[in-house]
């Protein structure tokens, strides 16, 4: 949630909607980013996770160290780097000068924001195992997932619906101090889980019969490596969300130059997407629990995401009615790979090698949410402005990233299915339910 609404944030910036009146510099002046410093604020989001193998290392603490330590760990790194982002916006002015050719607020925030995402992507693959380890035997771990999901989606639905009308209506910072308020009750909440869990683990008879072999050994990253249906998941995990979360970073500004929304209001039509998720994830899960078909419901989802960027790519029909039709078949494909994905984890990997297969999953995910941004970003500057609207900002045509969001689709279609053939010649149970 939080770094939606940061997202969304730079995303009314960058399309000129806001103005700072709060700051200790001029409350006239424009805080406007290219598509390039935009793409690259997104891009700040894998630095560490990613280039410095942070997300690796979290994992491995995960496994080492156990849910409590790591989680209060990574949420506060999500304070701290939400902090420095409201620090960049607030008391750094765009003019401020440059470092490495980057100007200082937009480098300083990058830097915030990943912290940030370092603490973010660790918290992720951490809830992921407390699931597991609370539902994981109870035959509902697909229904629990996506109800954490459909949660978690609930934030992104508000930050896309609203954070751009509290920047316009407030500051810049708002939406960054509000998140920064948010994320520290977030940790204040995780250390009172942390006293159920310990309560979970005394109440356990299994936990004080557990053996050397129980436990996370290095050569565990080895097996892990070695798991085919674990890259498959992971290639299928990082093709699937960079045709998405970079999409939803794009949306506002698609809603704009192609159907002609206006700019105040050009989150709302893509926030439907996290309010169907919101329903159709957990229903999703409870399908896998109850019938299995967990690569199909993968393979299906893959399919629907290509004919929804297809759609977007179409040259016709650039009326709200449709984007609004677009987004909702949108929705149902983000429902379907991730309430059959998550869950199949368990079932390839032991639960003792879970927290590294899923940072080593988060962080293939990341790569992709770290360049495809940038890639996007590029691409719109050097091939897909239109013009320049009445205020001077650059309009687009969004047909070409469409299009690059469509191969990404393609590709996870073709990945899926040869999840599917390595599950019938493995048995790992991705077809059959739970019960």
């Amino acid at each position: 949630m939080y770094a939606g609404i940061q997202r969304q944030c730079m995303q009314a910036r960058n399309d000129n909607v806001c103005r700072h009146t709060t700051t200790k510099y001029a409350d006239t002046q424009r805080l406007s980013w290219s598509s390039d410093e935009f793409g690259l604020f997104n891009s700040a989001y894998g630095w560490l996770n990613v280039i410095l193998l942070m997300l690796f290392f979290g994992g491995i603490i995960l496994d080492k160290m156990g849910v409590r330590f790591t989680g209060t760990m990574s949420a506060a790194l999500m304070v701290i780097g939400c902090a420095i982002k409201y620090y960049a916006i607030e008391y750094i002015s765009p003019d401020a000068g440059s470092i490495f050719g980057i100007r200082t607020q937009i480098l300083v925030a990058c830097c915030g924001f990943a912290v940030f995402a370092m603490g973010s992507e660790i918290t992720g693959i951490t809830v992921s195992k407390i699931i597991v380890k609370w539902f994981g035997k109870t035959g509902e771990l697909a229904l629990a997932m996506g109800i954490q999901v459909a949660i978690a989606r609930l934030g992104t639905a508000f930050a896309m619906a609203f954070s751009p009308i509290i920047a316009r209506n407030f500051s810049m910072s708002s939406p960054f101090l509000f998140s920064l308020a948010m994320l520290t009750i977030g940790l204040l909440v995780f250390l009172v889980y942390c006293v159920m869990d310990r309560k979970l683990d005394r109440e356990d008879a299994t936990v004080s019969v557990k053996t050397k072999e129980d436990e996370f050994k290095m050569r565990d990253v080895g097996v892990v490596f070695a798991n085919k249906g674990f890259w498959l998941i992971a290639i299928l995990c990082v093709l699937f969300y960079s045709a998405v979360f970079p999409f939803l970073k794009f949306a506002a500004s698609l809603m704009v130059n192609k159907y002609g929304v206006e700019k105040e209001f050009a989150g709302i039509v893509p926030s439907l997407l996290p309010f169907g998720n919101m329903l159709m994830t957990p229903f999703f899960g409870w399908i896998y629990d109850k019938r299995g078909h967990g690569a199909t419901l993968m393979l299906i989802g893959s399919l629907l995401l290509v004919v929804v960027h297809l759609l977007f790519a179409a040259p016709f029909l650039n009326y709200v009615w449709f984007a609004i039709i677009v987004v909702i078949l949108l929705g149902i494909a983000f429902s379907l790979v991730p309430s059959a994905m998550w869950p199949s984890v368990p079932k390839i990997i032991p639960e003792k090698q879970l927290g590294t297969a899923y940072a080593l999953i988060f962080w293939v995910q990341n790569i992709g949410l770290a360049g495809v941004p940038y890639l996007i970003g590029w691409v719109l500057n050097r091939w897909c402005v239109t013009g320049a609207d009445d205020k001077g900002a650059a309009t687009y045509d969004y047909t070409l990233p469409m299009l690059i969001f469509a191969l990404f689709g393609i590709l996870a279609i073709f990945v899926a299915y040869l999840l599917k053939i390595e599950d019938r010649r493995k048995g790992y149970g991705l077809e059959q339910s739970r019960k």
